[in-house]
């Protein structure tokens, strides 16, 4: 059997999917067909490529603030829904460690971009650094969001950094997961409208059914390789800025500053910025904050 040609369609409406797209304008809405994934991408600007990758239990609609801003500084914005998340659509449900990795390549390749500069949060960055240590040719530059790089070292003060896996590992379809966003993890609450745009997707059974699969078969995956020190006993190439909320907890500038001692003996350029009244959720609570630095890190000369 031959395998179906990649190809990219557009829609125009946010009313023509289901359940309908949250409102955003100024975003082209297109659908990118590789073989099994039909991914969602909304797409802002003209110039040289920037891919957003959202966190969790978020999708596109999570760089509504921030992908127009970038725009208007001279780039062609790309905000993909990824594998289990927001309007893409998959024929296979299992998802491995690698999976999203393996999408945002074929991604790539049919929009026909050689190299991005990358934005990443919360699950995202999972698939942003696999992508900048397995192929850093494709990344220009990178900003890390909420999430610490490869070469932290673990320490038992970062544990209640985890407490909220448990429940994503066993989550129970038709679960609600508002609870994601409470003031633990905002600097500010979030308006009824914003959690439910967040958390439309969530309808779909699909994206419900998800939720275990990732947690268990590509954070857990991952987070074992960090605390084997894989990446530590591999050098990032790629220019790197991490970026922490200050009330981002227990991932204050101290506790940072120990667990990733030392960064130059593991990455060729990293620094790390925090964020005043912000949280794990930046993206909510501090949108311009998040653009400016992360035009600020696509300007730097490369040393």
């Amino acid at each position: 059997m031959s395998t179906p040609e990649p190809r990219i369609t557009r829609s125009v409406g946010a009313s023509t999917w289901s359940p309908p797209l949250p409102e955003a304008p100024g975003f082209d809405h297109l659908v990118v067909e590789t073989p099994g994934l039909r991914t969602h991408v909304a797409a802002i600007g003209e110039g040289e490529p920037v891919v957003l990758l959202h966190g969790f239990p978020e999708h596109w609609w999570q760089w509504h603030a921030i992908a127009p801003v970038i725009a208007a500084g001279g780039y062609r914005v790309i905000c993909p829904d990824l594998r289990g998340a927001g309007w893409t659509v998959a024929d296979d449900p299992r998802i491995e460690r690698e999976s999203r990795l393996r999408d945002l390549l074929a991604l790539l390749d049919v929009l026909h971009i050689e190299r991005v500069h990358l934005v990443s949060h919360d699950m995202g960055a999972i698939t942003a650094m696999q992508l900048t240590y397995d192929h850093p040719e494709r990344v220009r530059t990178a900003v890390q969001l909420s999430v610490p790089p490869g070469f932290m070292r673990f320490s038992p003060k970062l544990l209640p950094g985890f407490e909220h896996l448990p429940g994503f590992v066993w989550h129970r379809p038709g679960a609600s997961l508002r609870g994601v966003f409470s003031e633990r993890y905002v600097a500010r609450p979030m308006s009824e409208a914003t959690v439910e745009a967040h958390l439309a997707p969530m309808r779909r059974p699909d994206i419900d059914g998800a939720v275990r699969p990732l947690c268990r078969r590509m954070v857990l995956a991952e987070a074992m390789r960090l605390m084997r020190g894989v990446y530590r006993r591999r050098r990032l190439t790629v220019p790197t800025l991490v970026v922490f909320g200050r009330r981002d907890r227990p991932w204050t500038e101290e506790i940072m500053g120990r667990v990733c001692r030392d960064p130059e003996r593991y990455a060729d350029r990293v620094e790390f910025a925090y964020v005043d009244d912000a949280a794990h959720f930046m993206t909510d609570d501090a949108p311009a904050a998040v653009a400016d630095l992360s035009l600020d890190w696509f300007s730097r000369p490369v040393l």
